[in-house]
């Protein structure tokens, strides 16, 4: 019997040790290309040639820095008051309208910033509906009246508050739903106002949540590209593009880079110790909070206050979209927009699929091998979420081009052969640089799964003999698929949206709907943007519908 017994067992080690070793060796070598751009930048600013950073720095690194911190503070700014005060509103009050309000309050994160941007630049510029408008009614001429300029600073953060406000919104909605009436009741019981209870006891508690929000709000915010290339504001995204392609230095590209790339990873440990303090400020849940009973002038301020961002942030975009898009000359079923529309989903769908793998085997390899290496290289998967597509396309295309060259030279000298460009100008290198920036997002549908799962199931698939990459691939995976499925549609969208590293990264004449929609409205031909800008948000519904749907079965 022990003679069978140990025959049996002994082809066994082989093969879980072999499982486990490649999971390991996988997730590692993700961690690393994870890495790869920040460790590009950093070298390639440091060993790079300075004249052009010296350039810079006299004429507009001072803009670049300015402008960025300014953006990055009144997006926050307005974030957090829009997202914060309608969450509470919605959660805490009833008027009429609420039900419907709650959802689509998380709508206008269906729709990328510079989409707005083109809406209400053919709005409310000069020759727009709004001016030409005032001036027939006033009979005022060009120079007889001010009127705010939307192409600036303060125009590019309306638009970025107008798409992101969702994310506070969420996570505080998240909040005030889940804190007990008690802390509240006692508040009010000692004579305190709704908006007094509300200040001193309600918002600091949800503090964790908001602060959260507010910092993927500014993360976002310094990775958009389109929104202030489109409106003139000069920051760290736009500097690093006119570097590379104007000026074609790409030291001074990764110079610039590694400056935002510090601002991020800043940005990513406040919410990152922010995310950790948030465990110990949640209680549970004894009681739930009855709405407040509000006069007539209060609803009708409630709902105001609530319809102001869905009509800002989607009716007027999506109608002023529509009507421009039935003046213009782009036809959405020419060979030429079947080809951007089959780029823009070819792309989507690849860099889904494998964001979504990589996300399965970074989270099972933390999960299955309870380490600090493991959760180093979640930590490192991460990251990339934090890092504008400017900086991670610059990270990957100098080691790679540098690969190429040396490549080429070689295989010349030796064979008398030319192997081109290998990597750099590829689709796999662009979809690559996806993953980098998009696999925070599957990390956290993945990580939100598969809490759920009882690690005694795990035990149980190991004592049934299944190895980690069966456990994973038999056990893990079907109990996953609705938060795997959720996680590959976000990817998806979000790559549709993405405009940086597509602009720095496609291979040569292979356009997509961002970039189409990028070039026309460049050119000032704002009606033939709206066509594939209104695709865009029409594919970015996709996601938020799932979100919507989440938030109305959970409505208190």
């Amino acid at each position: 019997m022990t003679d069978r017994t140990q025959t049996t067992d002994a082809p066994d080690k082989p093969t879980w040790f072999m499982a486990d070793k490649a999971i390991a060796a996988l997730a590692f070598a993700i961690a690393a290309f994870c890495l790869l751009p920040h460790i590009a930048v950093l070298l390639a600013s440091l060993t790079g040639d300075t004249e052009t950073l010296r350039h810079l720095a006299s004429t507009v690194l001072d803009d670049y820095s300015l402008n960025t911190l300014a953006l990055v503070v009144c997006v926050g700014l307005a974030t957090f008051m829009i997202g914060t005060g309608a969450a509470w509103l919605v959660t805490m009050t009833d008027f009429p309208g609420r039900r419907w309000m709650e959802v689509a309050l998380v709508i206008p994160l269906a729709f990328p910033a510079y989409v707005l941007a083109y809406a209400y630049t053919d709005i409310l510029d000069h020759p727009g509906i709004v001016q030409t408008l005032l001036r027939d009614l006033t009979g005022w001429g060009p120079r007889d009246y001010w009127f705010p300029e939307i192409r600036s600073l303060g125009g590019a953060a309306a638009m970025l508050s107008l798409v992101l406000y969702p994310y506070v919104y969420l996570l505080a909605r998240a909040a005030f739903i889940g804190q007990s009436a008690t802390t509240f009741l006692a508040a009010r019981s000692l004579g305190k106002s709704p908006t007094v209870a509300f200040l001193t006891v309600s918002l600091p508690l949800a503090r964790p949540a908001i602060a959260a929000g507010v910092l993927l709000t500014m993360m976002e915010t310094i990775a958009d590209f389109g929104t202030v290339s489109y409106f003139g504001v000069q920051t760290f995204a736009t500097g690093i593009y006119t570097s590379w392609f104007s000026m074609a230095d790409r030291g001074a590209a990764a110079q610039l880079s590694l400056g935002l790339l510090a601002f991020a990873l800043l940005l990513a440990m406040l919410e990152r110790a922010n995310r950790g303090r948030a465990r110990f400020a949640n209680g549970k849940r004894q009681e739930v909070i009855a709405r407040l009973r509000l006069t007539p002038s209060a609803r009708i301020g409630a709902m105001v206050l609530c319809g102001l961002p869905i009509a800002f942030g989607v009716v007027i975009p999506v109608i002023a979209l529509s009507v421009m898009a039935t003046g213009s000359e782009q036809n959405l079923y020419s060979p030429r927009y079947v080809r951007f529309i089959t780029n823009s989903l070819t792309l989507a769908a690849i860099a889904a699929l494998v964001t979504v793998a990589a996300a399965i085997l970074l989270g099972s390899f933390a999960r299955l091998r309870n380490s600090r290496a493991a959760s180093t290289a979640l930590y490192v998967g991460r990251i990339g979420y934090a890092v504008p597509g400017g900086v991670i396309a610059v990270g990957l295309l100098v080691p790679f081009a540098a690969f190429d060259n040396a490549l080429d030279t070689w295989m010349r000298a030796t064979f008398d052969i030319s192997t081109g460009l290998l990597f750099t100008g590829s689709i796999w290198l662009l979809i690559g640089a996806y993953m980098i920036r998009f696999l925070a997002a599957a990390l956290g549908a993945y990580e939100g799964g598969i809490a759920s799962v009882s690690r005694n199931i795990d035990a149980a698939s190991r004592v049934l003999g299944e190895s980690s990459f069966g456990t994973m691939r038999r056990v893990h995976v079907p109990i996953l698929t609705p938060s795997l499925l959720t996680a590959a549609l976000i990817v998806f969208v979000d790559v549709m949206k993405e405009l940086p590293a597509t602009l720095i990264m496609r291979p040569f004449n292979f356009d997509t709907l961002a970039v189409q929609a990028f070039r026309l409205a460049s050119d000032e031909r704002l009606n033939g943007a709206a066509v594939p800008s209104l695709m865009i948000g029409a594919l970015g519904l996709l996601p938020v519908i799932l979100l919507c749907r989440r938030v109305a079965r959970h409505q208190a």
